[in-house]
């Protein structure tokens, strides 16, 4: 069958969400033709490039999300923006007709995520069915139908007429004191970010040789990415497979701009991805989350249960076969952390944490390994942790004349202590999580790969993961993250137990067979589900109509029927009808 997969700043580039995991799909399922649709989400991410695309992928369209200077409002090319926003100058103009069209259905979606039940559904969950979810629909279709017909929207959604209808709908009655304290600068930043979204409206891929060729639309996100999935299913009745390892909702709470948006910008941003995600959940034949956290926030958007199947992302465990299989315990007093460095991985707590391990066992170790996070948050971060280890654990030496030895080491992947990560896990014999805030811990499970026993914070999929075969701990707590780690470095044998079933686990539920397995029914079974819109190169489809309907004449009654049985069928007929009678 042909996959419209949708993804959005991930696959094919080289870099972004996701990407490995749709690589690994689409490297697993040979039997299927791929069409991938692709956002982008930088400069930068396009100029590094693709990676190398399989033979099964037949055709990769792109378009950007971005536009330069658009994120900098207070820049030069902000300033640009700002008096396009106002003037709606550049760019092609509607006709009286359609700006009548287009501010009814911005109207429609405007009010709908002004609302003050928009707002509280998007902050406490629930579904959006109800007269403004009904506006939000039909704004968000008519405005693609007025795209499709006209070639776009993005001077619309960026001219003073659209600026007016925002403001309208947040001074209108029944909206809530946080929407109606919005300033005109909010307005326009909300402005630039729905044009933002919503552009996927505006593109060229929805015609009979895109997006209404393919048999079935598989987005590897929500939002944006959706998107080109809902309108392939309202304008050709392709059907829509909706993939989430984290809901569009839960980002936007989670994410920090620069500079910091106001609180009304938020609110209505946070009302119009609930509106978004509720409708994708709807439209959806099926809706398959990477792990039960993201399923219960797909489900608080409005997400049928019946619906929605857990699906764990696949991971390539050969990498980590020949560590695992070993009866290599590693370092039996280092403890090992393995990550990004930033702030919600929380290394401030797990070295307040190691000095607490160090007084109770004075040989212990602690390696972390990874690198900084892109920016300067990042590179500042992981100066902070290294002036708060070289603070906590000053260089010991045996007299005053020797050089001392730090407990804690940090250290890149790829140089001479760590080649890779299987030696990144190989170098301790507990790995330890301290996350505040964690979706679905690809860690985590690389070190189950490896047999390795785990000491995680209880934030985000971990429990799920983990499943009983580590320690799990109350997250900002040092002192209950050193006593789990005491706890397993006093007992070896245990921690060879836990190691052995982390291993068993993460083979059965988290290996790329497994992930592939089940979308290669899922993709079958969607496909069973659908009726047939169009013959492929002029010879009927497979299954396309029974077998019986490729019998000359009327395959019911037989050519050559007796006279005397049609005789004795019309009177049983007859029989039939006297008697209900």
């Amino acid at each position: 069958m042909r996959i419209g997969l949708l993804t959005d700043g991930g696959y094919p580039y080289a870099t972004g969400e996701s990407r490995l995991w749709c690589d690994r799909l689409v490297r697993g399922l040979m039997q299927h033709e791929f069409d991938l649709y692709a956002l982008s989400r930088s400069a930068e991410q396009e100029a590094q490039g693709w990676v190398q695309l399989p033979p099964q992928v037949s055709r990769v369209r792109t378009a950007p999300l971005w536009t330069t200077g658009e994120d900098v409002l207070g820049g030069p090319a902000g300033r640009g923006l700002l008096a396009r926003l106002v003037t709606g100058r550049g760019g092609r103009s509607y006709g009286r007709r359609e700006r009548h069209r287009f501010t009814a259905h911005f109207t429609a979606l405007a009010t709908s995520i002004c609302t003050a039940d928009a707002i509280v559904e998007a902050g406490g969950g629930g579904s959006t069915a109800g007269a403004s979810g009904t506006q939000f629909t039909d704004g968000l279709y008519g405005l693609a139908e007025l795209a499709r017909e006209h070639g776009g929207l993005p001077v619309a959604l960026r001219s003073e007429s659209a600026l007016r209808v925002l403001e309208a709908a947040c001074r209108a009655p029944g909206t809530g004191r946080i929407v109606q304290a919005a300033t005109v600068p909010d307005l326009l930043i909300l402005a630039a970010e729905l044009d933002r979204v919503l552009r996927p409206l505006s593109l060229d891929w929805y015609d009979e040789e895109s997006l209404g060729a393919v048999d079935l639309c598989h987005a590897a996100s929500g939002g944006a990415a959706a998107l080109p999935g809902l309108l392939a299913k309202r304008f050709f009745g392709v059907p829509l497979l909706v993939t989430e390892h984290g809901v569009q909702l839960r980002t936007h709470y989670l994410a920090a701009t620069v500079p910091p948006l106001g609180a009304p910008v938020r609110a209505l941003l946070a009302a119009f991805h609930g509106r978004l995600a509720t409708e994708v959940y709807r439209q959806a034949a099926l809706i398959t989350p990477g792990n039960a956290h993201t399923r219960c926030w797909q489900e608080r958007c409005g997400a049928d249960g019946a619906k929605v199947r857990t699906v764990y992302p696949g991971m390539e465990a050969d990498r980590f076969a020949a560590l695992g299989e070993s009866k290599d315990e590693g370092g039996p007093d280092t403890l090992v952390w393995v990550g990004r460095i930033e702030p919600s991985k929380d290394l401030i707590a797990l070295l307040h944490a190691f000095a607490d391990v160090r007084k109770a066992e004075p040989d212990a170790r602690l390696r972390i390994v990874g690198a900084p996070a892109p920016g300067a948050e990042g590179a500042t971060y992981l100066a902070h942790c290294r002036a708060l280890a070289a603070q906590l654990f000053p260089d010991e030496a045996a007299d005053a004349h020797a050089v001392g030895d730090n407990p804690v080491s940090f250290e890149d992947i790829g140089g001479a202590e760590v080649a890779d990560l299987a030696e990144a896990y190989a170098a301790g014999g507990i790995v330890v999580l301290s996350s505040v805030v964690e979706g679905f811990p690809i860690s985590l499970v690389e070190a189950m790969f490896c047999g390795r026993a785990t000491v995680s914070t209880d934030v985000g999929a971990v429990v799920e993961v983990i499943g009983g075969t580590g320690l799990v701990v109350p997250p900002r707590n040092p002192r209950a993250l050193a006593d789990a780690c005491i706890t397993l470095l006093r007992d070896p044998e245990r921690r060879a137990r836990l190691g052995a079933a982390a291993r068993a686990r993460a083979l059965e539920l988290f290996a790329v067979e497994q992930n592939l397995a089940a979308f290669r029914g899922i993709y079958l079974e969607l496909i069973s589900h659908s009726p047939v819109r169009r013959e492929a190169d002029g010879a009927p489809r497979p299954f396309a109509t029974p077998p019986e309907a490729l019998v000359l004449g009327s395959w019911t009654v037989p050519a050559h029927t007796p006279s005397w049985a049609i005789e004795g069928v019309c009177a049983g007929a007859r029989g039939t009808a006297d008697r209900d009678v």
